[in-house]
């Protein structure tokens, strides 16, 4: 079955699982694209990504990120007020830096999905 035949408020099974994961992540910490992947043995970065742009409207998507930390294009601002509010560990921008805006600290934001086996699949 095609996703174009799915009804309206089906997922794909994979898309599902994706948006349980970024769920998951505790307010003021991230995962990558490829933490996502790699927690649920399928796929790569770049479907999790697929997943996050087409149907991560309803889930926290900005706790799911690039590995360099930087803020989804397009989505800047609004993903750095949920960082600032979920207080996000942060990497104010040099002024040298396009835009001036900060990037998670990913040493200290990056969750490791807290040792959680249950349901990990």
């Amino acid at each position: 079955m095609s996703e174009q035949s799915l009804p309206a408020d089906a997922l794909p099974e994979y898309a599902e699982r994706v948006l349980d994961v970024a769920e998951l992540i505790p307010p003021g910490r991230v995962m990558t694209y490829g933490d996502v992947a790699e927690w649920l043995e399928e796929g790569g970065p770049r479907q999790v990504g697929r997943v996050m742009a087409l149907y991560g409207g309803a889930v926290p998507w900005w706790r799911v990120i690039r590995a360099d930390g930087k803020l989804l294009p397009g989505h800047e601002l609004e993903a750095l007020g949920h960082y600032r509010a979920e207080e996000t560990p942060l990497k104010e921008a040099s002024r040298a830096s396009e835009g001036h805006l900060p990037r998670v600290d990913m040493k200290r934001a990056r969750w490791d999905g807290g040792g959680r086996t249950e349901g990990h699949t």
